[in-house]
């Protein structure tokens, strides 16, 4: 019997910062067909309010330390702020939506990042998804959204990257569903030339990952987000889709689509 399928949603900084485009991506996210979840981060909201606050946000390559000041920042934006938000917004297109943290109904369980050359603070690596705790909110008729927040199962909230987290979300509700990603960012999808938005490419396979590797195609922040796919392809998730918003309509078919 074919199982039935599920959209796991992320979007990222660029989209929840911009009012107008928050409010476009949620019709997009409303009209889409069938069970789904939304992921979310807000790391630039949460640089902005720390800011504010006088806190200053330090990143290596990239990623956010995570001290106990920082986290108590991040706790209040991406899961109070931002969450609540975006959780509202739906209410009033009439989804039914839970906002989530990783600790609520102990839906993520993560272990704090070991310290190797840099000790990156409360951050925290999925080691657990309760997919049948989440399903019995799908089966409820609510719709998770889930902000990048995890927990160690000991009391400590944990910062977890968003795209991670999606990822992770996907492989374990794909135990139970024909599960789907969809990354959306403010690009038309992966670019054979990064100063080309157009030159999308639309579909990559396992081989076509090995030889855009080998040119140089895929690099930098590009390259730990399609790691991140082909482990989830491995691990049970059937599509990944990556692109801007409009890739949720059946019209745009202008995105990158990964399949093993």
């Amino acid at each position: 019997m074919a199982k039935e399928k599920l959209s796991i949603v992320k979007i990222g900084g660029n989209i929840i910062e911009d009012e107008q485009s928050l409010n476009d991506f949620l019709k997009l996210f409303v009209n889409l067909k069938g069970k789904k979840i939304l992921i979310h981060g807000g790391g630039k909201r949460a640089t902005s309010i720390a800011s504010k606050l006088g806190i200053a946000s330090k990143m290596v390559n990239g990623r956010r330390i995570t001290d106990a000041e920082t986290l108590e920042v991040i706790t209040m934006v991406y899961g109070g702020l931002v969450n609540k938000n975006i959780v509202a917004k739906l209410q009033a297109l009439q989804i039914d939506a839970i906002g989530l943290t990783g600790a609520d109904i102990n839906s993520i369980t993560s272990e704090k990042r070991p310290i190797k050359d840099v000790d990156f603070g409360f951050v925290g690596d999925v080691k657990k998804v309760a997919h049948h705790s989440i399903d019995r909110l799908i089966h409820a008729n609510f719709t998770p959204v889930f902000c990048a927040i995890t927990h160690d199962g000991k009391g400590q909230l944990l910062n977890t990257n968003a795209d991670t987290i999606t990822s992770q979300v996907a492989i374990g509700m794909s135990a139970l569903y024909e599960t789907s990603i969809y990354y959306c960012f403010e690009l038309n999808g992966v670019l054979k030339n990064i100063n080309d938005k157009n030159s999308v490419i639309k579909h990559i396979d396992s081989n076509l990952y090995k030889e855009l590797l080998e040119q140089g195609i895929i690099a930098d922040g590009m390259l730990p987000k399609l790691e991140n796919c082909f482990d989830a392809l491995k691990n049970g998730v059937k599509t990944i889709n990556m692109g801007n918003t409009s890739m949720l309509t059946q019209e745009n078919n202008n995105f990158t689509r990964i399949t093993l």
